[in-house]
C-alpha cells in the first residue's frame, strides 16, 4: 500500500539529527515539522526568514502574520528568530542548513532535481530552492514515485527544466526509500504491501537492489 503524504513525513523525520539546522521546503516537506522525534533538539529555518519553527497551528489558533515561504500559516518555538530575506539566504549559502527536504516533479538517477517549473504551466517560480540545492549539505526529496498519468518520476534524466545538478542524497517516495548513489537508485526500504518488483516497474531510471528489502514500520 502507497504512503499517505503525512507518512512520507513520518519517515523523513527519522532522518534528523540532534542539533541540525533543516530547511523544509513547500508541500509534503512542510509536514516534516508534526513529526520530529522527542528528545532531539533541531532548529527548522524558514527562508522567509525564521529560525525555530514549529509544528502546523490548531485550528482556531492560526496567526495570519506568522506564514511559512509556502505562506501556510505556522507557529514558533521558545528561542525563536525574525529576520530579512538577505540574512535568510546569507545563512544557506553559507552552508549553515544541515539538511533541506525538497519536493520534485523529477529526479534523475545522477541525482540532478527538477521542482520548479513546467514548462506552459503557472508557477509560485523557483523561491529559494536554487540556493538550498547548491549549498545545503544533505537534501532529502519527498515526492510521489509517479505522476498523475502513471509515469515515473525517477528518470535516468530530468525532463523539465533543472532546479539543481547532482546534489539529491536521499528519497522518501510513497512506495520506497532509496539513496541516490553514482551508480543510480539503491533501494533501502520499500512501504508496507509494496513488492520489489512493483518499485522496479515504477523506476525509470536505474534502480540498485541489493539483498533483502525491508517494509518501513509505522
Amino acid at each position: 500500500m502507497s504512503l499517505t503524504k503525512e507518512q512520507i513525513a513520518q519517515r523523513i523525520a527519522r532522518e534528523l539529527k540532534d542539533g541540525y539546522y533543516v530547511n523544509l521546503g513547500i508541500g509534503i516537506p512542510t509536514l516534516v515539522a508534526n513529526y520530529i522525534p522527542a528528545g532531539i533538539n533541531v532548529v527548522l529555518q524558514s527562508e522567509n526568514g525564521l529560525l525555530g519553527m514549529g509544528p502546523f497551528p490548531m485550528e482556531g489558533e492560526e496567526n495570519p502574520d506568522l506564514i511559512n515561504a509556502g505562506k501556510q500559516t505556522i507557529t514558533t518555538v521558545p528561542g525563536s528568530a525574525f529576520f530579512d530575506s538577505a540574512m535568510s539566504f546569507g545563512m544557506i549559502r553559507a552552508g549553515k542548513v544541515d539538511l533541506t527536504v525538497l519536493g520534485a516533479m523529477e529526479v534523475s538517477e545522477s541525482g540532478d532535481i527538477a521542482n520548479w517549473k513546467i514548462p506552459g504551466k503557472m508557477v509560485k517560480g523557483m523561491g529559494g530552492a536554487m540556493d538550498l540545492v547548491a549549498s545545503a549539505k544533505n537534501i532529502i526529496v519527498a515526492m510521489m514515485h509517479s505522476n498523475p498519468k502513471g509515469e515515473s518520476k525517477l528518470l535516468p534524466n530530468c525532463s523539465l527544466p533543472l532546479t539543481g545538478v547532482k546534489c539529491v542524497k536521499k528519497i522518501v517516495s510513497d512506495i520506497a526509500v532509496l539513496d541516490v548513489t553514482d551508480k543510480g537508485f539503491r533501494l533501502l526500504e520499500r512501504a508496507p504491501g509494496v513488492t520489489v518488483d512493483e518499485i522496479k516497474a515504477k523506476t525509470a531510471g536505474k534502480l540498485i537492489v541489493e539483498g533483502e528489502i525491508p517494509e518501513m514500520v509505522f
